[in-house]
């Protein structure tokens, strides 16, 4: 029976040929015109009514307008652009691992560490995921991967940014993207050949979720403000300028005293004919605080809308206290959070993935593969850590050492790799990664072992002597210390006084040679057990 060949599907379960990796959709002829596409810039003379159009055409489908609008007010307005840059460069500052399917193989685990390294061989993570983050203001972001296979290996090129103007949405399905070419449906993206971020800032489509749709209303009206200051500007401190030109006057005579009037108003000087009059009245009164608020209202939306809120940012010096900061910077850290775990799931499914199914001997199924995870959890303080932890151990806790190295984020040795030792204690070979070295360092533990349960008996036994001979030293001494305490005892129970006893005690003639024979005896002894140890080798 033939068996059945497998095939590699994307995550939409549409199979994958390798010989379509050489080449790349968007040279097809039908869409080679993307290529040479401009943006229309549709901020310039940008209406209420206008935006509305627009927001109402990405609706429908057409996303051209809304992305180039989102474009041009991230160029053109200085205050927008610094908070969403703050918001960008904020996720390349967080590390990222790899991690196995649930319940690994020993293979899945060596490939999900072989992909590791190929990803960090790329050194171009960092920046894709800065670029992944235009998905926050315009939606979506599209990378397009250009595939190569050398030595055995396929493995990704750059991902190169397309312009988001280069998508369209499907006519049913209002949150499939596509190419668009001359067709109404536009052109399908091709499997394992992009890299589509769909960052939604709300619930809803595709095409709503983009924080353009919120920030175009403060960027128009903060733009009515800026330009009602400039005219304001221009004429404040200036003195009301009145032309009179005499009956009968011809058309050349008003517009010599229409010059006039205008050029004397910057230049302080100027001519105009004979006989005409000029006025001039209090100079334009007026203040510049209703724009600068309108201005400052914008603003502070603005900052809300992209990071939660307004402190971290600017700061009035009235509302803005220490505390208050630290809560604004909390929304923040959760904003970061949020993006990033909308930035794993992206580079698992369209990245890693198709990695991992290219390359990998362990690839099974689409279902099963690494995951990309970033590390934002903060690592703990080892102060606090480590006390509670020793009495919980004391106490008979039973703690995983795994738990504990992703609790402070210190890594496990790898390929022995030295390490760090209590002091005093001494350094010990890394254990060797051969298998013949291995066989070496288990005879040598083995013959260590017997070495030590050997040792341990001989002690035993030697103890086991010498409390026989303490044993029967006591025996030998006790009538020669009972006389000597029957004598003594005597001169404690007759004495009147201290004085009296020292002085009997003094007199008191104690015959030792009962038991100067009886030590001499037991030191012989210890001297030939020892004499026999050392003839021994112990």
């Amino acid at each position: 029976m033939q068996q059945k060949k497998s095939v590699i599907l994307d995550a939409s379960g549409r199979p994958f040929k390798q010989r379509d990796a050489k080449a790349l959709q968007t040279d097809d002829v039908r869409i080679t015109g993307l290529h040479r596409t401009f943006s229309q810039h549709p901020s310039s003379g940008l209406t209420p009514a206008k935006a509305a159009e627009i927001l109402q055409a990405a609706e429908q489908g057409d996303l051209i307008a809304q992305c180039e609008l989102a474009e041009d007010i991230e160029e053109k307005d200085g205050h927008l652009y610094a908070e969403l840059d703050k918001r960008k460069r904020a996720l390349i500052g967080v590390d990222y691992y790899l991690t196995p399917p649930r319940n690994p193989s020993a293979q899945e685990k060596a490939d999900t560490e072989y992909l590791q390294e190929m990803l960090e061989e790329g050194n171009w993570i960092k920046s894709l995921i800065k670029s992944m983050a235009d998905a926050i203001l315009k939606g979506f972001s599209m990378h397009e991967l250009a595939w190569t296979r050398e030595l055995g290996e396929w493995f990704v090129e750059v991902p190169e940014y397309r312009d988001p103007s280069w998508f369209m949405t499907h006519p049913e399905n209002h949150n499939e993207l596509r190419l668009r070419d001359a067709s109404h449906q536009g052109a399908e993206l091709w499997p394992f050949g992009w890299i589509k971020h769909t960052h939604l800032a709300k619930s809803g489509y595709l095409s709503r979720g983009g924080l353009v749709r919120q920030l175009v209303w403060p960027f128009i009206f903060k733009n009515y403000s800026v330009r009602d200051l400039a005219e304001f500007l221009e004429i404040y401190g200036l003195p009301l300028r009145i032309g009179q030109y005499p009956s009968g006057a011809n058309d050349d005579e008003k517009r010599a005293l229409l010059q006039a009037v205008m050029s004397i108003g910057h230049n302080a000087g100027g001519i105009m004919p004979k006989g005409m009059v000029m006025d001039f009245h209090s100079a334009a009164q007026g203040q510049a605080d209703p724009f600068e608020l309108m201005m400052t209202w914008a603003e502070k939306t603005m900052s809300k809308v992209i990071l939660g809120g307004t402190l971290t940012s600017q700061a009035d010096g009235k509302s803005s206290t220490n505390a208050l900061g630290n809560v604004h910077n909390e929304v923040r850290q959760e904003l970061r959070d949020s993006d990033l775990a909308q930035l794993a799931e992206t580079l698992t499914r369209d990245l890693v993935a198709p990695l991992y199914a290219l390359n990998c001997k362990s690839y099974q199924s689409p279902r099963r593969h690494p995951r990309l995870v970033f590390d934002i959890s903060d690592p703990e303080d080892l102060t606090e850590l480590a006390e509670p932890l020793k009495v919980l151990v004391s106490m008979g806790m039973q703690v995983p050492q795994q738990w504990l190295h992703d609790k402070t984020r210190i890594p496990k040795p790898v390929n022995g790799e030295a390490i760090l030792l209590p002091e005093g204690q001494p350094l010990t070979q890394p254990p060797s990664t051969t298998k013949q070295h291995t066989l070496t360092a288990l005879t040598a533990d083995k013959i260590d072992r017997l070495t030590l349960d050997a040792e341990q008996q001989r002690l035993a036994e030697s103890e086991t002597l010498l409390k026989q001979m303490q044993n029967q030293l006591a025996d030998n001494m006790a009538p020669v210390l009972v006389n000597f305490t029957e004598q003594i005892a005597t001169l404690v129970a007759n004495a009147e006084s201290l004085d009296e006893l020292q002085q009997a005690l003094a007199e008191l003639d104690l015959s030792v040679d009962e038991a100067s024979e009886i030590m001499q005896s037991a030191f012989a002894a210890a001297d030939l057990a020892g004499q026999y140890d050392v003839s021994e080798g112990h």
